[in-house]
């Protein structure tokens, strides 16, 4: 039984670890596991799961620091596992950013069940959004959030950025983007394009944030890590 869904599991004990994996894949999961905190946090940013099993107590960075970390650039479902039950240690996990918390030792049946319920929500919740990195388009509302930060765009910026979202990682001539933007009878300025991609790029690559819109010369423009081939 296969399925489309990541989940990265972050617990540095390895017995438990293999068997939480043994059993996710046995469901169909794609599985990553992480034995440390920072390990966890480079391979989050680095495969963008559909959600994370994250032990409370870890080596180097514990999972109350990761999930505050993860929380600051993403929105994925965290179900936090720990042998912590007391009601505090309960609500720090979750103002931490956890969507859920599971006292050790837990039913299996139970992990699961809950898995399919963050799941469940990720999807509908998602269902008309747009996102790439830390970047998200709410196509009912027309907002724009790049790590949380609400972004005002013109419509034209709108159109613009809606087609790299649908397109991740696919090189758009400015052909195509001309005729999926303007229209046909575009015959406007030359320029009208790069003018347009350096507004919408100031508008979301403010600060520190990463570039997301990289230009093909010669070619057109697509949306992508700077660092992905």
């Amino acid at each position: 039984m296969e399925n489309k869904f990541k989940i990265l599991l972050v617990e540095d004990e390895k017995e438990i670890a293999s068997f939480i994996e043994t059993e996710l894949i046995c469901e169909g999961y794609q599985v990553s596991v992480a034995n440390d905190g920072m390990q966890g946090l480079l391979l989050a940013r680095k495969i963008e799961p559909d959600l994370i099993i994250l032990d409370r107590m870890l080596p180097g960075l514990d999972g109350t620091e990761l999930c505050q970390r993860i929380r600051e650039t993403a929105e994925i479902p965290i179900i936090m596992l720990t042998a912590m039950g007391e009601t505090e240690d309960k609500v720090s996990g979750l103002d931490a950013g956890a969507n859920d918390y599971l006292v050790k030792p837990f039913s299996l049946r139970e992990l699961l069940a809950r898995i399919r319920v963050q799941l469940r929500q990720k999807k509908t919740v998602e269902k008309n959004i747009l996102a790439f990195s830390d970047l998200s388009m709410d196509l009912d509302t027309r907002e724009v959030r790049r790590a949380e930060k609400l972004i005002s765009l013109t419509f034209k910026e709108f159109e613009l950025l809606k087609m790299f979202l649908e397109n991740p990682r696919k090189v758009m001539t400015k052909d195509l983007i001309f005729e999926r933007v303007w229209g046909w009878d575009y015959d406007g300025e030359d320029n009208v394009l790069e003018v347009l991609i350096h507004g919408l790029r100031e508008k979301i690559e403010q600060k520190d944030r990463p570039r997301l819109i990289q230009t093909i010369r010669g070619v057109g423009y697509t949306i992508k890590l700077t660092n992905e081939n």
